[in-house]
């Protein structure tokens, strides 16, 4: 088969390898109808994320066809039309029980692309099956259900949930990527009074106006804390994500904050960022910080299956698996390109 396999900082390549066999009882094979490109595969290509070597397939999101189950996999199997999660839930050990996926100890957790070959392929092996994927509805698109592997539930949880938005709430996202833009589509379920998004990019911020942000700000030519103090008489967001992944950015979400508001950090963090604890620890914030774990990935499908959601809005960009190298180019170029989600499929 064909993938896209990782050779160190800055290098890929769409090669062959061996097609994925059954390693476990309680695997499957899931042929990849559609697939997509994460920031965090840019951040393991800038060589942010050492665990990730030589010769791993990247990937680690996509909606395919069951080709193989192991023998102990019970509720998936052949023919089946699935989502592969990003996390890989054991679902016995202690962080499994509670709900803490992304931090299974049982050989699960952010492991797909990671450390195990990944998703930007032909075909997958996603361990923990009955666990690890979830049935595509009748009726969904592909790349609708795709934006459910990572992006949305990873913007829900970490930022919105996180962030513990409340209705009435004034909501800042400083990044208007596609992180950024799901924890914008998920804190306007709650009912926010205003949602400010923050970027450099013209483009973004038009995007981030579609998916309900009332309020937006080019931090290159605007200053944001001076906005949101006209916006909350002079307090500060309730809350403040973090959608970026760099020191500045952090820096902002946490000046941006009122006292006693909620700082949600989604972005990774490839070098240390400075904590000013000596400026916030007088103003009782509470600064989060979370892998994603998709315990909210049940509620998500029925938001988008009932239409509540526009999962489908996010896809920007169609290109077939042979077109990795330039999917990689449209999406890493994406204030230029005015991409935010692109997806490959088969044909």
């Amino acid at each position: 088969m064909k993938a896209l396999v990782y050779h160190g900082p800055g290098q890929k390549a769409w090669e062959d390898t061996p097609k994925p066999e059954i390693a476990n009882d309680t695997d499957a094979i899931v042929r990849v109808d559609a697939t997509t490109i994460c920031g965090t595969d840019l951040h393991i290509l800038k060589g942010d994320v050492p665990a990730v070597t030589d010769g791993r397939i990247l990937g680690h999101e996509a909606v395919g066809t069951v080709d193989a189950v192991g023998a102990g996999v019970k509720t998936v199997k052949v023919g089946d039309r699935v989502l592969v999660s990003c996390i890989t839930a054991c679902g016995a050990c202690r962080f499994c029980r509670e709900g803490r996926y992304g931090q299974c100890l049982g050989g699960g957790g952010w492991i797909l692309g990671h450390k195990i070959d990944g998703t930007q392929a032909e075909y997958v092996r996603v361990p923990f099956a009955d666990t690890s994927t979830y049935p595509v509805p009748a009726g969904a698109t592909d790349e609708q259900i795709l934006m459910l592997a990572d992006i949305l539930p990873t913007g829900y949880e970490v930022g919105v949930l996180n962030g513990t938005v409340q209705p009435g709430d004034v909501v800042a996202v400083v990044g208007a990527g596609p992180i950024g833009l799901s924890a914008i589509m998920g804190a306007r379920l709650f009912s926010p009074s205003h949602i400010v998004a923050i970027d450099l990019a013209d483009s973004r911020l038009e995007a981030a106006k579609q998916f309900g942000a009332d309020v937006v700000v080019n931090n290159s030519r605007e200053d944001p804390e001076a906005i949101i103090a006209e916006l909350t008489g002079g307090l500060g967001a309730d809350v403040a994500i973090e959608a970026v992944g760099v020191p500045a950015t952090f820096e902002l979400a946490t000046r941006l904050a009122r006292p006693g508001g909620h700082i949600a950090n989604i972005g990774v963090h490839g070098e240390p960022v400075t904590l000013h604890l000596e400026e916030l620890w007088i103003r009782d914030v509470t600064i989060t910080t979370g892998l994603v774990d998709t315990y909210t990935t049940p509620t998500l499908l029925r938001l988008v299956t009932s239409q509540q959601i526009d999962a489908g809005r996010f896809v920007t960009h169609h290109f077939t698996l042979d077109q990795f190298d330039e999917a990689y180019d449209v999406f890493g170029r994406a204030a230029d390109t005015g991409a935010l989600k692109v997806v490959l499929t088969r044909t």
